[in-house]
């Protein structure tokens, strides 16, 4: 068995920062992809990054790459998503997810159905 607990989430004014962590308890060596996902409030979820386990490999959201930064330490078994320059376009529920048999994969990393195993969600919200 395996469960994901996010936390870090917090309101912040455009141009504010925060790290989000997910630690991975339980089986955690099945973790083979991770990644971070996000619901703006009325809206679709949508895949803002993942990390492959021990490779490292990343991709990123257009509407993530040069602020955002997916990593992970494998010795607390947790993964992070750095958040930076954050405007109101960024309010979500951000949740972590993971692959528990298969790597990320570049056409399917930002499918919500590729995932095994969820979080609750930490909610992050930008003022203006």
């Amino acid at each position: 068995q395996v469960w994901l607990v996010e936390s870090g989430g917090n309101s912040v004014q455009a141009g504010g920062s925060l790290r989000l962590s997910c630690v991975v308890s339980g089986d955690a060596a099945s973790r083979k992809c991770m990644a971070w996902f996000r619901q703006p409030p009325g809206k679709e979820r949508e895949g803002v990054a993942s990390i492959t386990a021990g490779s490292g490999v990343t991709y990123y959201a257009d509407s993530a790459k040069g602020r955002f930064t997916i990593s992970q330490d494998d010795a607390k078994n947790t993964v992070y998503l750095q958040l930076n320059s954050l405007n109101p376009e960024d309010t979500a529920v951000y949740t972590c997810a993971m692959q528990r048999a298969l790597g990320c994969y570049s056409a399917l990393w930002s499918r919500p159905g590729w995932y095994n195993v969820w979080g609750q969600g930490t909610q992050v919200t930008v003022s203006s």
